[in-house]
């Protein structure tokens, strides 16, 4: 993998090392050199949440919303928003980078 392929921007927040560390110690990323990388769970995750928003019909190309399906699923949803929200605001540029096709393995 080459790390340019896939920049990740460090966290520009002491929330969002936070959440990062909240997600590698949950299992939903793990470090490769530079990079975060999602896990099986994370990916087992995110899939059941495309099924569930393709079986209601979700139209919305929002990358955030499988997410925040997938951190509800895992976390419970007895979990405050605003964590939720910096989670996801975290696991976006990871996601991102994982399904971009340019993107070496």
């Amino acid at each position: 993998m080459r790390p340019e392929s896939n920049p990740q921007p460090p966290p520009s927040s002491p929330r969002g090392e936070q959440a990062l560390r909240r997600l590698e110690l949950d299992g939903l990323i793990e470090r490769d050199g530079a990079v975060f990388r999602t896990t099986r769970r994370w990916q087992g995750a995110m899939a059941r949440a495309a099924l569930q928003l393709y079986r209601a019909e979700e139209q919305s190309a929002d990358l955030r919303i499988p997410i925040v399906c997938a951190l509800l699923e895992l976390c419970g949803e007895d979990q405050p928003p605003a964590l939720i929200a910096d989670l996801t605001e975290a696991m976006l540029p990871i996601e991102a980078g994982e399904l971009d096709p340019r993107r070496g393995r």
